[in-house]
């Protein structure tokens, strides 16, 4: 099978199989056919781990190079999966040091939602919509895709998740109040949560720019920040997986460096001895 229908194939599997957005499969696709440029389109099944070795010694950045890598070790394990290839290439990640996420408190974003005017059906929207990332811990992706079915008795199912995987949340109440004022205000029929001006669902990039325009931050600091209210707070991590709906709990892990981070500020401010 040629290098072109290989990667047509393992693009279809990151669309049906993992359910991944186009964002990530143009990302994973985009890496492949890096490697084949650089071996001037040879079919990509003839390389060897040494010359993968010989591509990622291009990039000096380990969180580029880990990036490539992560295309290439679930290209060929598609490839091994589907009896593509006999042999399975799987190549360690690079060693990166962990940084802290960055993450608002509770009174940061207090501040910025008392910026929004809620005299309007937009303003109305935008209140709700911070709030309800704030609450939920949702990815921006998921809480786009959500439905007003989807809410139901002060929970949030999200049934379009990373990886097809479906998970369950409460809402805290605040966030189901904005909520109800916002669609009580919405004249326009559609099933979607959050709709722009015309009734359409509103877009990722208008939806950033909301949260920016408030907070100065992507949504996705506000998926950190409820993660980390809640470690800081004393949850148990497991569940902080769970209802961030990660698949492992090496990836929910990283949010305890802040509560050992809270820790050391409580001990330098307060420890007569620091």
């Amino acid at each position: 099978m040629s290098s072109n229908n290989l990667l047509v194939a393992f693009e279809e599997y990151l669309q049906i199989n993992k359910a991944l957005e186009k964002n990530s499969i143009k990302s994973y696709l985009s890496d492949l056919k890096q490697l084949q440029e650089y071996f001037s389109k040879q079919n990509l099944l003839k390389l060897k781990t040494p010359d993968i070795f010989r591509f990622l010694m291009l990039f000096e950045n380990k969180r580029t190079l880990n990036r490539k890598l992560s295309s290439i070790n679930a290209f060929y394990d598609f490839c091994h999966q589907v009896n593509f290839s006999s042999t399975k290439i799987n190549i360690p990640m690079a060693k990166v040091p962990r940084n802290l996420p960055k993450y608002l408190s509770f009174e940061q974003i207090q501040t910025g939602l008392s910026l929004i005017d809620r005299s309007d059906f937009l303003g109305l929207r935008d209140y709700a919509l911070i709030l309800f990332l704030y609450a939920s811990g949702c990815r921006i992706s998921e809480a786009l895709l959500a439905k007003r079915d989807d809410i139901n008795e002060g929970w949030l199912k999200i049934r379009f998740a990373k990886g097809q995987k479906e998970r369950i949340v409460p809402l805290a109440p605040i966030a189901i109040e904005a909520l109800e004022a916002y669609l009580k205000e919405a004249s326009m029929q559609n099933e979607h949560i959050w709709l722009n001006y015309k009734g359409e669902p509103l877009s990722r990039i208008s939806a950033y720019k909301i949260v920016k325009k408030y907070l100065g931050v992507s949504p996705h600091v506000l998926r950190h920040s409820f993660a980390s209210a809640l470690i800081i707070g004393g949850a148990d991590l497991r569940v902080v997986q769970d209802l961030l709906g990660h698949s492992s709990l090496e990836t929910t892990q990283i949010y305890t460096h802040i509560e050992q981070q809270n820790l050391a500020d409580t001990m330098n401010q307060y420890h007569p001895l620091a």
